[in-house]
């Protein structure tokens, strides 16, 4: 899964991006900060999965 397709679910669930060092910061009350890389290619299956999975969606890629 690529950093842009993450993002847009992100953004579909009502998340806000918040620029960071080396990660962007994904932003919405009642969850924590979300952290997603910032790096071209795929995005490793483990953290990927750890994002969807904070943000409430791993039943959505």
């Amino acid at each position: 899964m690529t950093k842009r397709e993450i993002e847009k679910l992100l953004k579909q669930a009502g998340f806000k991006k918040r620029s960071g060092g080396k990660h962007d910061i994904w932003i919405k009350e009642g969850f924590p900060p979300i952290p997603v890389p910032r790096h071209k290619g795929d995005i490793p299956i483990g953290t990927a999965k750890n994002i969807l999975k904070t943000a409430e969606l791993e039943d959505k890629k």
